[in-house]
Formats: structure tokens, C-alpha cells, sequence
């Protein structure tokens, strides 16, 4: 382990204890509230899709805890995790996983995931692959209730995976299912209801 940073890692007895299970991995389900993301983008002609894997990139990225990874054994805090979404092509059934920077803007972003998606002609480009990423999907054909996801088993994964399901009109506001499924290893719940009140928040204030 990195000597420094593992020695001064609060949640050290918390990851020692988990590291003992055989499946520490879970997840947890929540409604988002998108209203205001889904005028946003109507109003600027922008990709609902895209804009929620920015805007949950961003809320991950400003969750400190979902910074930790293991690196050949080595604990390391990563700088920022990348978005690597899966996409359909107009009348695919195929579809395929997009890996990209999110950069600094919400509209930028979208334009460019739509352009690299539309370009690509391979199911997923691994020279992309990396443990700084997160795995986002979308299944905007059903109300979301909960998800798991396929792995190869490896203690070590600190990847996390979000996914979310179609909006639907409750009480006159959009709301939609959202999943988080993490190592707990590294993540609490504590973190995951951080991560949703930032993201919350991001797209309130859009």
C-alpha cells in the first residue's frame, strides 16, 4: 500500500473489514428528480442522456470518497474519474461503450459525446479501459426499480456503476429511478446519499 496515504486513510479499518467478505459489492436504489434537466435540455436542444452522465460524473468526482482506488495493490486517489456510457445508434439494436473525458462544460460535452458515439464503428474501444472510470447506462424503456451488474469478481474494483431508467410524471415533476451499485470497500451509504444530494443539487441549479 501506498505508505502515506494508507496510513492516513480514515476508513482503513472499514476496508479491512469488508476486504474479509467474499461479495463485498452493493447497491442502492433512489428517485431523481430531473424537471429541470429535462427543460434545460429541451430549451438548448441538448441530449438528455448526455447530460445526466455529465452531471453524475461531476457529482462523483465531487464525492471525495468515490476518489480511492487500488492499483496493482497500491492505494491511490485518483485526480478524477472518466465516463465510460454505453449508447444506441438511431435504429440499433447493438449497442456500444463510449469512453471520453467529461471536461469542464455540461453543452460541450454533449455535442462531443454525440459526434465520438455517432463516429464509432467498434463496440468499445479498450485502449480506453482504465480503473479511473465509471460505468453509466440507461434503460429508457422501463421505470427503473433496481439493477445489478455483470463483473468478472475482483475485490479490488472501486469502479462504480450507475444506471437509470426512463422519467416519469409524478405529482407534476419528472422523476426517475437511479442506481448505484459500489464497492464497499471503499464507498458507505453516507457517500452514496452524498452523491445524490450533489447531483440533486447540480440539477437544480441548472
Amino acid at each position: 500500500m501506498n505508505g502515506e496515504l494508507w496510513e492516513n486513510w480514515e476508513r482503513r479499518e472499514i476496508f479491512d473489514f469488508f476486504s474479509r467478505i467474499s461479495d463485498p459489492f452493493y447497491s442502492v436504489g433512489f428517485r431523481l428528480d430531473v424537471t429541470r434537466l429535462h427543460d434545460f435540455c429541451k430549451e438548448r436542444g441538448l441530449s438528455f442522456y448526455y447530460a445526466l452522465v455529465w452531471l453524475s460524473t461531476k457529482a462523483i468526482n465531487d464525492t471525495e470518497a468515490f476518489s480511492f482506488a487500488l492499483r496493482e495493490g497500491e492505494l491511490v486517489r485518483l485526480d478524477g474519474r472518466r465516463p465510460s456510457f454505453t449508447d444506441l445508434k438511431k435504429g440499433a439494436e447493438r449497442f456500444h461503450i463510449v469512453t471520453m473525458p467529461a471536461g469542464d462544460s455540461l453543452e460541450d460535452f454533449c455535442r462531443a459525446a454525440k459526434e465520438k458515439s455517432a463516429a464509432q464503428d467498434c463496440f468499445i474501444d479498450l485502449s480506453q479501459e482504465g480503473d479511473d472510470l465509471i460505468f453509466l447506462s440507461c434503460l429508457p424503456w422501463l421505470d427503473l426499480t433496481s439493477l445489478t451488474n455483470e463483473r468478472d469478481f475482483d475485490a479490488d474494483d472501486a469502479i462504480p456503476r450507475l444506471a437509470w431508467g426512463k422519467y416519469v410524471r409524478r405529482d407534476g415533476r419528472l422523476e426517475l429511478g437511479y442506481s448505484v451499485e459500489v464497492n464497499h470497500r471503499f464507498i458507505d451509504g453516507l457517500h452514496i446519499g452524498l452523491f445524490a444530494a450533489s447531483l440533486q443539487a447540480l440539477i437544480d441549479a441548472l
